[in-house]
């Protein structure tokens, strides 16, 4: 008896119940993903993975034996005066940075959002800062903000006798040292901020102009629920930024004047590190930052995103 048999001619579709081999997707797949995920593993979780072994030691870079010492480093950051400072004065720098940038990024891309020459030139102008090291941005900012420098010198010639030390002085010192990251990052929010103007429908805003809504009630129940996303991206960036600061601390004011006044964890961990000498203790720092820095993103992450789905 014969049997016939059927080949499937080539162009063909396959049938609905055959499977495709799975090998040559997932070739494809290694190979595209393979550089990315190995400059990675290298660069950030090989780091992360031998800080949290080093935690655990008292690792120095000087000292050639190296003991486990378990959750020591841990339980001395609990009691360290200088590292609970540095969260306190990492956790004022990141409110200042978070909240000023936000509001007057707004504001800004509200006033720039508009055609014309001079305001395409008005964003390069804002955004120029951002590009610029942030190291380069310091020393500037140290310059103008010297006891001698022109800002007291302006403050002089307006008849003030005794300018405030702005980056001398441990009661505003910090507050200095905020404003300036703040100037530094307002451009990036104003860019963010209109880009998420331009995807406003302008038919929103007329149809609320029609039924007899002002400009900042337009703003406020049309706009501004729209600008959802890019506020969800300008806070969880400012968030990260602010809290492993070490650049502007480093070259203003060096953790002074006095004890401790502007010292973040970021530096804080370098000094133990790389000054003092405590490779292990400043890797149990580092791991406390690190997860913070997760907590807080992930947190404000999930409420920013909540919120933009509620709108």
């Amino acid at each position: 008896m014969a049997v016939s048999t059927t080949h499937r001619r080539p162009g063909t579709l396959a049938r609905p119940g055959s499977r495709r081999p799975a090998w040559p997707g997932l070739w494809h797949f290694l190979t595209f993903a393979a550089p990315g995920t190995l400059v990675y593993t290298c660069l950030v979780l090989l780091p992360i993975a031998m800080s949290v072994g080093y935690s655990l030691t008292n690792q120095a870079l000087l000292r050639p034996n190296t003991q486990f010492v378990g959750l020591r480093n841990y339980a001395l950051l609990l009691r360290d005066e200088t590292f609970l400072n540095s969260l306190r004065v990492t956790t004022i720098l990141t409110l200042i940075v978070v909240i000023v940038p936000n509001v007057l990024g707004v504001a800004v891309a509200v006033v720039l959002d508009r055609r014309g020459w001079l305001y395409n030139a008005l964003r390069s102008v804002f955004f120029t800062p951002m590009v610029i090291s942030s190291v380069v941005i310091s020393v500037i900012w140290t310059r103008v903000l010297a006891d001698d420098g022109p800002v007291n010198h302006g403050l002089r010639a307006l008849g003030v006798a005794e300018p405030p030390g702005w980056l001398s002085d441990p009661d505003i010192a910090l507050y200095s040292l905020a404003s300036i990251v703040c100037w530094q990052m307002l451009g990036f929010c104003v860019v963010v901020y209109l880009a998420g103007l331009q995807g406003v429908p302008q038919e929103l805003a007329e149809a609320a102009a029609i039924d007899g809504a002002g400009p900042l009630r337009r703003f406020w129940k049309v706009t501004w629920p729209l600008l959802a996303p890019a506020l969800t991206i300008n806070t969880v960036v400012l968030l990260i930024s602010a809290f492993k600061i070490f650049d502007h601390v480093k070259v203003i004011t060096n953790g002074g004047p006095g004890t401790g006044t502007t010292a973040s964890v970021a530096f804080v961990v370098l000094q133990e590190g790389f000054v003092e000498n405590r490779t292990g203790y400043a890797s149990a720092e580092a791991v406390v930052m690190l997860v913070v820095i997760a907590a807080l993103s992930v947190v404000t992450l999930r409420i920013l995103q909540r919120r933009e789905v509620q709108l």
